[in-house]
């Protein structure tokens, strides 16, 4: 019987999923995947901030990964945490549900990922709330709740204005589409809590540039600030954050602007894997090859957001973004076929369709090959996007009623919790005795 050989990718998103699943359908007879991921799903970021808005759930953005990888015999998913990572001898260490477990492997492909970055501004760890996993979503959702439930309670009218106005701190993509998100979210909110007025709340955009997403041609970046503006966001260019603490965020300038909640969608660092490891790194990322082989470590190889990839088609670096991991993965797939045939690897090229950000319900820009568009048809563009990206008919049917279903009425405000039988009979308990006990602190929300 033929030895069999493993290929082991590590990291889920979308550059490791992508790149599992076409290696399944280009594999030679007795080879295999095996693909390693600390979380069973991969989250589509680019809809986090539906999320926070309510206008899908958040199952909607996360597709389970053994969904994805199909019922195909050529590729295992383990879900576990890798602690170790030896590209020497070419094999991974994880803690699955079994223990721990070592992965030897003659390809080893690294697609971690990147961490949300909480130190670029004093406070911003303690005070700030990041918009990097579904979780994340989830708890701003919840916040913005809690707060608008506060604010009903409160007599004082600047803690009102203060606890109702939401800032947001970076003007990429995240920032612009969470800041579009959360006004709508709040006007269609204010109906179900009527003692909250309309001015009590406003959303506020802090941009250390003198434009909106960068990465789009200029007039776009002005399209959109008009758009957000037209809206009732205030939008804050050339600004930038000295520090945030839990009454707001005070600007380089020594302006105030305050408000009890602050989100951000700034920085991201390494996965703590990677700095360990013996690679070559540049901007904490992997240096690659033209091919994204690792110099200097054969079979080791590196995609994603992980990865510094040569874009040949642009003689830059691809930047970190869903649409190059994708193309960088099903390149590399070829790359690491010809590998193992022997035959001669290519570099990585890839010119981009286009980019494109939402600004609220209706709105949006986008730049799609070389074409210029906002508003509605921008709108409608990202959503068909995203919706083709979506693994599965199914999924895809479920996102278009919800998105739908949303179009007509009002966000849903549930505000989910998750508790379980025993805590809830504990936190039954707490307030009856803490009632006995009079306490000089009002309860935070």
């Amino acid at each position: 019987m033929a030895a069999e050989h493993h290929i082991v990718i590590v990291g889920g998103g979308f550059a490791g999923t992508t790149l599992a699943r076409s290696l399944e359908r280009q594999l030679p007879q007795g080879w295999h995947v095996v693909l390693v991921s600390e979380e069973s799903y991969t989250t589509f970021n680019p809809m986090l901030a539906e999320v926070v808005g309510a206008s899908v759930f958040p199952e909607h953005v996360v597709a389970p990964i053994r969904q994805m990888l199909g019922a195909g015999r050529r590729s295992q998913f383990v879900m576990g945490r890798v602690i170790g990572v030896d590209p020497e001898r070419r094999c991974v260490r994880a803690v699955t549900l079994a223990g721990i477990r070592e992965i030897a492997c003659e390809h080893l492909v690294l697609a971690l990922g990147t961490r949300a970055n909480l130190d670029l501004v004093p406070g911003l760890r303690e005070h700030a709330l990041p918009l990097k996993l579904v979780g994340d979503a989830m708890f701003i959702r919840n916040r913005v709740l809690q707060r608008l439930a506060r604010a009903e309670l409160e007599p004082d009218p600047a803690t009102r204005r203060r606890l109702g106005h939401f800032i947001v701190i970076g003007g990429g993509f995240s920032g612009v589409e969470v800041a579009g998100a959360l006004a709508d979210f709040l006007r269609g909110a204010t109906r179900y809590y009527p003692r909250v007025k309309t001015e009590e709340l406003q959303v506020t955009v802090i941009e250390n540039a003198d434009r909106l997403l960068a990465e789009l041609p200029e007039s776009l970046g002005r399209t959109a600030a008009c758009s957000m503006r037209a809206r009732g966001i205030d939008v804050r260019l050339d600004a930038r954050a000295a520090e945030v603490d839990a009454d707001g965020v005070r600007l380089a300038s020594g302006e105030i602007i305050a408000g009890a909640t602050v989100i951000c969608t700034i920085g991201a660092r390494p996965n703590p894997l990677i700095e360990g490891l013996p690679v070559p790194r540049q901007r904490g990322r992997i240096e690659t090859a033209f091919d994204m082989s690792v110099p200097g470590t054969p079979g080791l190889w590196a995609l994603g957001d992980c990865a510094l990839v040569h874009n040949g088609a642009t003689q830059q670096f691809a930047p970190p973004t869903a649409q190059f991991a994708v193309a960088q993965a099903r390149t590399l797939a070829r790359n690491i076929v010809a590998a193992i045939e022997g035959r001669a690897t290519q570099a990585f090229r890839h010119e981009s369709k286009g980019m494109m950000a939402t600004t609220g319900h209706l709105k949006g820009v986008a730049s799609v090959f070389g074409l210029r568009l906002h508003g509605l048809p921008a709108w409608l563009l990202w959503r068909a996007y995203y919706l083709l990206l979506m693994p599965t008919a199914g999924r895809k049917v479920r996102i278009w009623l919800e998105w739908t279903w949303s179009m007509f009425f009002a966000a849903d405000i549930t505000h989910l919790r998750f508790t379980r039988t025993n805590e809830a009979d504990a936190e039954t308990e707490r307030p009856a005795v803490e009632a006995l006990t009079p306490s000089r602190h009002q309860p935070q929300l």
